[in-house]
């Protein structure tokens, strides 16, 4: 149980952070692409889908920034 709790935490916010900084993760979404990572087909899809909700979060918070950014490539 700690070490699912610990996963969590280490991932949380993951797909948001992945999409704005790795570069191609984006996928040249503007608007919360950390939730759209969250929910790509991949052998990861089980995990992501963890992270939805946190990612979500982050994306809402961080929705000034992506309105200046533009599109994550």
């Amino acid at each position: 149980m700690t070490l699912l709790l610990a996963a969590v935490t280490l991932v949380s916010g993951c797909g948001s952070i992945i999409s704005r900084t790795v570069p191609g993760q984006g996928h040249g979404n503007q608007y919360y692409p950390g939730v759209r990572w969250d929910v790509r087909d991949g052998p990861w899809r089980a995990l992501t889908i963890i992270d939805l909700p946190l990612s979500a979060v982050m994306d809402t918070l961080l929705l000034p920034v992506d309105i200046h950014h533009g599109p994550y490539e």
